[in-house]
């Protein structure tokens, strides 16, 4: 049975009783993921065509729920804002049950591995492994490439339909520049139609596709498809490869014996997955959307906060859900989650059979390509700056490199003197604060490795260098949960650190404020700032686990 077609760009007629806040808010959302993430309010207002004062009060709404920030005179997307992405990609399931296999596949063939599922007449990406190089893959999570120019476009179009196919032809006429797929790169020579119809075919007779540099040259990829228990391609699976590395012939000759194993293994993990458990605890987010109206007015859309938080109420166990299911879980009356339902069907987030709702890939689309992107540096930097402002001293983001601590982030504080240190600085991390919180979260046998092989040496006369000391140092820093160094790597210099902690709980980096002892006592830092340097590890923490749950994120 061929897919539920989403065209690209609706043309229909909006139903009587969509949500038109809704409506106007998705398209600003839209219009920052095609921008990259990042645009000015006038820029938004040109390219929606919304009167400025409506891109006010939707970014004020989409900057209360956390889904944007204000920076400057910008409006840039925020890592919470993955949560609706999220909420797709745990319903459908497939990257927790597959992307192990994915990396895996891509480990042994030393070659970028991509899953993808159908979205309207484009293929969209749900889970990436790349390989870093010089030379590449750019392709993120959530990006929309034309069927007619990738490997699993023809293994889906083999199941299309009648009208699948005349939708597919009116986007072509209708848009001949590929403008409906922001991530593709310019294509000086479409596939003709005949040709691409002669490409589905031969996928359906084979079972595999080749991209021979159709999508970029240089580019190419080979794909299979994935099938559900049931028999219906539940995904496809790719691997790319530049032209230094392969030929298409090559790849095909190559690596289509490992690939169909793979894909084979991965049809096993789904006929073994377990059943989702569902969670029956409904959320407050009505009431939390009610409150946020009484408090900033009517610069509050409400209706648009209600209309997101619909998609959010998804996830794995909740992958269909009636309008008694989104309205428990929402706590909307079911008249509100009714038009809710409607606007995002209409746009093509949610897809309905029956009396059951599902969310699309389309959801993808909202900003999840370019905040997957992210590094620990980039989520952090706003907090950094957040921080800094409230304790008027500056504060750093770092990681353990060797024996060293190296800067990955910084905000420095605007003061005649202050603590002049760059990103990319290393210390030595027995003689710092975050070097300390690191060394302290390691295990114990590799601390004790660590701290054998190396000969701390003094910096200043207060540095700690006797291992017994310092072994003792790092226990007590590990049970308090924090580091306070004194003068130690520097005379004059103080700082007070604490860990950040990935989803696993891992300590993967940490973050201090660092100030002249002059300005504050020992005291004082305890008292007055960390208790607000552990607000912002909380912060950074909290939109660090929400872009890590499908996506690896870089430490540097």
């Amino acid at each position: 049975m061929p897919p539920t077609h989403t065209p690209q760009q609706t043309e229909t007629p909006a139903p009587a009783e969509a949500v038109a806040p809704l409506m106007r808010g998705i398209t600003v959302l839209r219009r920052l993921t095609d921008e990259g993430g990042t645009m000015s309010p006038s820029a938004i207002e040109r390219a929606t065509g919304l009167a400025r004062s409506t891109v006010d009060r939707i970014t004020a709404t989409l900057a209360r729920m956390e889904y944007v920030r204000v920076d400057g005179r910008d409006i840039t997307l925020a890592p919470r804002l993955m949560e609706l992405g999220n909420a797709y990609l745990s319903a459908l399931r497939l990257p927790s049950l597959l992307g192990r296999r994915a990396d895996a596949l891509a480990d042994e063939l030393d070659e970028s591995v991509s899953l993808a599922v159908g979205d309207g007449d484009g293929i969209r990406f749900i889970h990436q492994a790349t390989r870093r190089r010089a030379m590449s893959l750019s392709f993120r999570i959530g990006d929309l490439l034309p069927a007619e120019r990738t490997a699993p476009g023809p293994l889906l179009a083999a199941d299309w339909d009648a009208r699948a196919w005349r939708l597919w032809r009116e986007r072509r006429a209708s848009d001949p520049e590929g403008l409906a797929f922001p991530a593709a790169p310019p294509c000086p020579c479409p596939d003709e139609e005949e040709e691409f119809a002669v490409r589905a075919q031969r996928a359906r007779n084979d079972g595999w596709a080749l991209d021979d540099q159709l999508i970029e040259p240089g580019l190419v990829a080979l794909a299979v498809p994935v099938r559900s228990p049931g028999g219906e391609v539940a995904c496809l699976v790719s691997v790319v490869s530049h032209t230094s590395r392969h030929t298409a012939a090559s790849l095909h000759e190559t690596l289509l014996p490992r690939l169909l194993t793979a894909a084979a293994a991965m049809e096993q993990d789904l006929r073994q997955a377990p059943p989702p458990v569902r969670p029956d605890s409904p959320t407050a987010l009505a009431s939390w959307t009610g409150a946020s109206k009484q408090e900033l007015g009517r610069e509050f859309i409400e209706s648009l906060a209600r209309g997101l938080t619909v998609l959010a109420a998804f996830g794995e166990g909740r992958d269909a859900l009636t309008l008694t299911d989104v309205a428990r879980a929402t706590g909307l009356a079911r008249a509100t989650a009714r038009r809710a339902l409607i606007t995002l069907e209409h746009l093509g987030y949610v897809a309905t059979r029956g009396r059951e709702h599902h969310l699309t890939p389309r959801v993808l689309a909202l900003g999840y390509p370019p905040l997957s992107r992210a590094t620990l540096p980039q989520i952090a930097q706003p907090h950094l700056a957040a921080l800094t402002e409230q304790v008027r001293d500056s504060a750093s983001l770092a990681v353990l490199v060797g024996d060293d601590v190296q800067y990955t982030g910084r905000v420095a504080t605007r003061r005649i003197m202050n603590v002049n240190i760059t990103v990319g600085t290393r210390f030595p991390a027995h003689a710092t604060s975050m070097g300390r919180v690191l060394l302290a979260a390691l295990p114990p046998k590799e601390r004790e490795a660590r701290l054998a092989r190396t000969e701390p040496h003094a910096l200043t006369p207060y540095t700690v260098t006797r291992p017994d000391e310092l072994r003792a140092t790092l226990d007590r820093v590990r049970a308090d949960g924090y580091a306070l160094v004194d003068e130690e790597l520097e005379v004059g210099l103080r700082s007070v650190a604490v860990p950040l902690r990935d989803r696993r709980g891992t300590v993967v980096a940490a973050v201090n404020v660092a100030m002249h002892s002059s300005s504050r006592t020992l005291e004082e830092c305890v008292t007055e700032v960390l208790p607000r340097l552990h607000a912002a590890a909380g912060h950074i923490e909290a939109d660090l686990h929400i872009t890590e749950r499908y996506v690896r994120v870089p430490a540097m």
